[in-house]
């Protein structure tokens, strides 16, 4: 690693650090930059998990209106994030990558069409929430499979989750999605730092680039319409889709 590559990865976290939180595509920056910096696939996603944990925590102590109320949520749901996100790295770990490679596009296009015709959520109704239902329990840890194992445009799919499961605006369920992303992150790369082939010295620069983007994007969410917001989700993880779908089926 030169000088020049650690300031174009803190560079790259701050930019992806943001998008993570305002439209959960972070992968989009990062993954591409790892790998254009020389790293096999394998390290670049396992790098780029490791890192993204610290926009997880930047999201979250920049969440703090959005996540006021919500902790027993958290617990609740985190405790079935961890869970998936810790299948995933194990699969990750003990299989080839090319099988989830393969299913990556499909599942995010999926998602973000769902994303995108669904109602935007505009109050709070609690007597609305779905989150103690077996079938969205099993989406939402079948997602953080998703998310420990691969992980890009994860977020896209949690939101195609939550948005239907919690009723509330857009925002809240916004940082409860950027919270339990960095829980699946997290879980995902004490397995990767045991396991893994990291590259840590591309983890130090990344990883202070997503905590100043995780710090940020909330506070760009808050001024951004819910509506719009969703429909910018949507047609990034569509555009993200045929990105790596074109990469997986040429």
């Amino acid at each position: 690693m030169t000088v020049a590559d650690l300031f174009v990865l803190a560079a790259a976290g701050i930019a992806a650090g943001i998008v993570s939180t305002v439209a959960a595509l972070a992968s989009l920056v990062s993954y591409p930059v790892l790998l254009a910096l020389g790293l096999p696939p394998l390290t670049a996603n396992v790098t780029n998990t490791v890192s993204l944990c610290f926009t997880g925590v930047g999201a979250a102590a920049g969440s703090r209106p959005e996540l006021a109320g919500q902790g027993a949520r958290l617990r609740r749901l985190g405790l079935v994030v961890a869970l998936g996100g810790a299948t995933g790295a194990a699969i990750l770990l003990l299989t080839p990558a090319r099988t989830f490679e393969v299913a990556a596009p499909v599942l995010i296009g999926g998602a973000s069409l769902v994303l995108l015709v669904q109602p935007t959520p505009g109050g709070t109704d609690p007597g609305a929430s779905r989150e103690g239902s077996w079938p969205r329990l099993i989406s939402l840890f079948l997602v953080a499979v998703y998310v420990g194992y691969f992980g890009a445009a994860g977020g896209i799919l949690l939101l195609a989750v939550l948005v239907p499961m919690l009723s509330q605006p857009l925002a809240r369920t916004n940082a409860v999605k950027n919270v339990l992303t960095g829980v699946a992150n997290g879980v995902a790369a004490i397995g990767f730092a045991a396991f893994g082939p990291v590259r840590w010295a591309a983890v130090l620069p990344l990883g202070a680039g997503f905590l100043i983007g995780g710090l940020i994007g909330p506070a760009l969410v808050r001024r951004i319409p819910g509506r719009l917001l969703q429909v910018v989700i949507a047609l990034g993880g569509i555009g993200l889709a045929v990105k790596l779908g074109l990469s997986a089926y040429h």
